[in-house]
């Protein structure tokens, strides 16, 4: 049980101290299915997300800052860094590719 909960705890911790460690969150490319700016979440159709062992797919993700939202509509290209926070797939950075 105790390795359980070892394990459990440092799998956690692992992305957050990826950002920490000096090591840059991989950047990825997505598009915009859809902006919740009244919760902060946004739907993005991305590609593998390496550092959350995590393949293409599409999903919901919590914006770090709301002000990464602002001014998104569907079917915009962006690039992001995502990573896990407090149990919650939170982007972490947005750029609009033009």
């Amino acid at each position: 049980m105790a390795r359980l909960l070892q394990a459990s705890a440092t799998a956690a911790i692992a992305p957050a101290a990826l950002a920490q460690s000096g090591k840059a969150l991989p950047e990825v490319d997505a598009e915009v299915r859809r902006v919740d700016t009244a919760q902060g979440r946004i739907t993005l159709r991305h590609g593998d997300i390496p550092n959350l062992d995590m393949g293409a797919m599409t999903m919901v993700f919590r914006a770090r800052e709301p002000a990464l939202l602002q001014d998104l509509k569907p079917g915009d290209k962006v690039r992001i860094t995502a990573q896990m926070v407090d149990g919650q797939l939170t982007l972490m950075s947005l750029a609009p590719v033009r």
